[in-house]
């Protein structure tokens, strides 16, 4: 098999691996509430503790992995994610649990980190939107599956089996990395780690999660989220100071310089806030308002993933050839529609409704992913490809929770904190008492608006990103080093 291939086969199982953990969370967190006797806000932090624990290690991972070499970090990452699932199947209380999460968070973030600039190596330019196409196609068909084992599961099994499955592929992504991997990066060897800037970006992304988060669920006092506010803000300044006068820097802000590359993460992140919550958001609604079973839940939701699977692969070829912005652009007016669709559900909207309004989201995310990565990821010179990873992956993960915090500041609007937990945790109890069901899903209808606007702006950037360019080498490029120069090429 040309190596090629093997690259996409690895990356592969890792990306599959994460879409069926990622999705296993959603459908099954009522269960999981109920289960481990948790509030709220203790459920919320079940998903959130697992993307703060990637975040904070992303680019300090990307940094390293441009330093001893991607495959080993990759490598790791599948041991790391795996030992997390099994420390969050033998947890006990909602603590625990989210402690977990974390873990297998770290161990997420070498593998997402690293995926896209391990297939990147291995692609050339002109295949590289068809090579990234795939690994979404996997991420979405993991997702697919997420959906359906975990209702399955929650059916007929305990739910400390939906993260028993990740031991058994986590096992076998391990030693097929192991095995058939080699490194093909240029590696900045000889570079001393950045501590100070990871230091001060981890004290940052830290701080300002969770102001975020205690600021939406009000568990403490106003002056406590202002202190940690002015953390965040100060160890931001001090980051990108630090930043610039390092001379190998843990972010070389340079890469801020590259115009694609800028549009292209700043689309990224206006999309992860919009839709991070959607099918979390979708999941409660027809759990805990149309009173569907988790396994009809998870079934109901897969007509995202089949349109995904359809539009994707084929977008990212086409990229390939006509250059990513028509078809990003397109993909974010889409889905756009399908969140402002989603605002006019009701308690009693047909199911049909609902899989037209999700078919039409999958296709615009379909159109937008590939294409948006391939951009993102051929910006940039080969040397800087893991820090830029890095970064892509943070800027995601940031997007995605600050989503989760916006959809709970919209819900409580509408119902208060006692309410928003009796509904969480009302698994097993059939639908929720109708004036709070009425509550609920108008709450969901402000919630879907908002997330539209949000998602219709990163067509800005998505657009004024300009032109495809390749890296010449050897020119003067990126600030603190010296790897390449932008030459535009046409779209």
């Amino acid at each position: 098999m040309e190596y090629k291939w093997t690259v996409l086969t690895v990356t592969t199982v890792g990306v599959l691996m994460s879409g069926i953990d990622g999705r296993i969370v959603v459908i099954g967190l009522p269960t999981l509430a109920a289960a481990l006797h948790a509030d709220a806000e203790q459920a919320i932090w079940f998903t959130q503790a697992y993307v703060i624990g990637s975040t904070i290690a992303l680019l300090f991972i990307g940094r390293i992995s441009d330093i001893f070499g991607r495959v080993k970090v990759y490598t790791l990452g599948f041991v790391a994610f795996t030992a997390g699932s099994a420390l969050t199947s033998l947890s006990t209380s909602p603590e625990a649990f989210i402690a977990s999460r974390l873990f297998q968070g770290l161990g997420s973030a070498a593998l997402f980190a690293n995926s896209a600039a391990i297939v990147t190596d291995a692609f050339p330019t002109n295949e590289l939107g068809k090579a990234l196409g795939i690994n979404s196609v996997a991420f979405r068909t993991g997702s697919m599956l997420g959906l359906t084992f975990s209702g399955l599961i929650l059916t007929f099994a305990d739910w400390r089996f939906l993260f028993y499955v990740n031991i058994p592929v986590g096992i076998f992504g391990t030693l097929w990395a192991r095995w058939r991997l080699k490194e093909l990066g240029q590696r900045d060897r000889g570079a001393p780690m950045d501590w100070l800037g990871f230091a001060t970006f981890t004290a940052f992304i830290t701080a300002f999660l969770l102001t975020l988060t205690l600021a939406v669920y009000g568990t403490l006092q106003g002056y406590v989220v202002a202190g940690l506010g002015a953390v965040a803000a100060s160890a931001i300044i001090s980051f990108v100071h630090v930043e610039r006068r390092h001379p190998h820097p843990l972010l070389d802000l340079g890469l801020l310089k590259i115009r694609e590359y800028a549009g292209g993460i700043s689309a990224l992140f206006l999309n992860a806030m919009s839709w991070g919550a959607s099918i979390l958001l979708l999941s409660l609604y027809l759990q805990l308002v149309k009173g569907f079973s988790p396994v009809q839940a998870g079934l109901s939701i897969v007509p995202f993933d089949i349109a995904f699977l359809l539009v994707g692969p084929l977008s990212g070829r086409l990229s390939d050839r006509f250059g990513p912005i028509r078809f990003t652009a397109l993909g974010l007016a889409t889905i756009s529609t399908s969140l402002a669709l989603f605002s006019t559900i009701g308690p009693y909207t047909p199911y049909s409704t609902l899989a037209v309004y999700l078919v039409l989201g999958g296709a615009g995310m379909g159109l937008f992913v590939s294409p948006n990565m391939s951009s993102i990821m051929g910006s940039v010179p080969p040397e800087r490809r893991g820090v830029a990873s890095g970064l892509r992956a943070t800027v995601f993960n940031v997007g995605f929770t600050v989503s989760f915090n916006i959809v709970i500041i919209s819900l409580a609007l509408f119902l208060p904190y006692s309410q928003v937990t009796a509904v969480l945790s009302s698994e097993g109890q059939g639908p929720v008492p109708s004036p709070v069901l009425i509550a609920f899903s108008n709450g969901l209808d402000g919630v879907y608006r908002i997330l539209a606007v949000v998602n219709a702006l990163a067509i800005i950037p998505s657009v004024l990103r300009g032109p495809r360019v390749r890296v010449v080498p050897g020119a003067s490029g990126l600030s603190g080093s010296n790897t390449g120069t932008e030459v535009a090429s046409p779209e």
